[in-house]
């Protein structure tokens, strides 16, 4: 149980909340302070204009509503933008949704009743999550035609993911002996205005992007074992002369992983000693994808880190306008709800996995071409060389999916299009960031995969398993429990979603 409290909400509660299904309980104190926010607000607005309780919305503002359609125009306003197309956004992505608009509403700025924080804890839960679709936010003015869904699945009339079937919202909650919500003043404005969809994907997407950093860092620790590479490249006295933490941290991740290596040479021992050869039938040292992997896995170590920061702060910010503030007994208008910081991390993001992506993608091709690395059969293909042909069909799909990474890098945040009567002139795009490095993610796991594949396969052929590392040796017994050895020409779709699957539940731990 994670209490929900005046504290801010640490990542790995999120992740223990979005994640494996831990249950959120919301601290007594804030209720009773959202009580005072929600009160405030219904006290000051009576004879003020106030943007979204007697106003209409966007270049509408300038028309007064009067007060017996207040409530109405919350209705109207979560009706008429719940339009959204395209794929329903995974569950997962709608849950990371509720928790980081719950977390804003914890805030208790944004002027809504207490009713709403308690319901929307219901909905987590018991895993009662909106159908989302996944285009029509442009992440300024909130993400607000998918959080419109969200909206309209809470005051009953959308629908929801619930006991693994879609079904109407209302008709989920009186299932768990819930009521809709019934809006009170000004909570259809304050559902949909702020940055819960890109955050939420966003922090998903940190989650994913650190396991996948792990995952390159154990596959490029392996293919520096088993092709017995010098260990100089990661030691500690050529990295710390960078002053950079990634690099550092990488390095040393390294280490650990191959500091009891059999296979692992010393430069001392091999080349640092009297010689009369004129030609080294052997590198004097490996290639960028192998020696360079701390200075090319660092910076994306601390992007990951650094969009980590700015997102823990936007989940817990309020990303609201107007901003309700009872303790300064004033409301003030303004712009919170525009996702730059976040749409702005998130492409960072996924140029650096893109290019973590690219790096398994030059490491899969030193394993499949004889050429380069002078050890292993064409495509390490350990069957009749002509008849058949080893891993020669899996390197297309690595090579067209990192092909794909690299066209999705092109940045939303410098896409703005004006929208809204030019009232929304200048917009962040960020649940479309979000979304689309989501996508880059996804495709690296499909990447490294196939490389974690032709890792297992390599060590077979070189016949070095007892003479592994022993986290290495661990992973490669985990790889061999899902992906039999390859002797013969066999479909290998199967093997390769059972790896995937296995690369997206293992909790590895390098790097924290």
């Amino acid at each position: 149980m994670i209490e929900l409290n005046e504290n801010l909400l640490s990542a790995g509660d999120f992740y223990k909340i979005v994640n494996y299904g831990g249950k959120i309980k919301i601290a007594q104190s804030l209720i009773t302070e959202a009580e005072l926010n929600f009160h405030f607000l219904r006290d000051f607005s009576v004879d003020k204009v106030i943007y979204g309780i007697n106003t209409g919305f966007g270049p509408m503002a300038q028309y007064k509503i009067p007060y017996a359609e207040r409530l109405t125009l919350q209705y109207n306003l979560i009706r008429s933008h719940a339009s959204g197309m395209g794929s329903p956004l995974p569950a997962i992505y709608s849950k990371a949704m509720l928790v980081d608009r719950l977390n804003t509403f914890a805030k208790c700025r944004s002027g809504v009743h207490p009713d709403l924080l308690i319901l929307i804890t219901e909905m987590i839960n018991r895993d009662i999550l909106p159908v989302i679709y996944t285009h029509g936010g442009v992440g300024a003015s909130g993400d607000l035609v998918q959080l419109a869904h969200m909206a309209l699945a809470i005051i009953g009339e959308g629908q929801v993911t619930y006991k693994g079937a879609i079904v109407n919202a209302g008709d989920a909650m009186r299932a768990e002996g819930l009521t809709p919500f019934a809006i009170r003043m000004r909570e259809g404005l304050a559902m949909m205005n702020g940055t819960s969809c890109m955050t939420g994907i966003g922090m998903i997407n940190i989650s994913q992007a650190k396991q996948l950093l792990d995952i390159a860092v154990l596959l490029s620790s392996a293919i520096n074992e088993i092709f017995e590479a010098y260990g100089d490249h990661i030691s500690a006295p050529l990295n710390e002369v960078k002053k950079h933490k990634g690099q550092n941290s990488v390095a040393a991740a390294m280490r650990g992983l191959l500091s009891e290596s059999k296979l692992m040479r010393s430069r001392q021992e091999h080349l640092y000693k009297e010689t009369n050869e004129t030609h080294f039938i052997e590198k004097v040292q490996e290639y960028y994808s192998i020696r360079c992997v701390p200075q090319i896995l660092g910076p994306i170590h601390d992007t990951i880190a650094n969009a980590e920061d700015v997102l823990l702060n936007e989940l817990n910010s309020v990303s609201d306008n107007p901003v309700v503030d009872h303790h300064r007994q004033n409301i003030y208008h303004g712009g919170n709800f525009h996702g730059d910081y976040v749409g702005l991390e998130m492409d960072k993001l996924k140029i650096a996995i893109t290019k973590l992506s690219m790096l398994a993608d030059r490491q899969l091709n030193y394993l499949l071409n004889d050429k380069l690395n002078g050890k292993l059969p064409p495509f390490i293909n350990t069957g009749t060389i002509g008849l058949n042909f080893g891993l020669q069909g899996i390197q297309y799909t690595a090579t067209s999916t990192v092909a794909e990474n690299q066209t999705l890098s092109n940045p939303m945040y410098v896409h703005s299009i004006p929208s809204n009567n030019d009232n929304q002139d200048l917009v962040s795009m960020g649940s479309n960031a979000a979304l689309m490095c989501a996508r880059v993610v996804d495709n690296s796991f499909d990447v490294l995969s196939i490389h974690s594949m032709a890792v297992a396969q390599a060590i077979d052929c070189l016949k070095v398993s007892d003479s592994l590392s022993t986290r290495i040796e661990e992973f490669y017994i985990d790889i061999r429990k899902v992906s039999k050895e390859i002797t013969s020409d066999e479909a290998r779709y199967s093997d390769l979603a059972r790896i995937k699957a296995y690369l997206l539940e293992k909790q590895f731990d390098l790097m924290s």
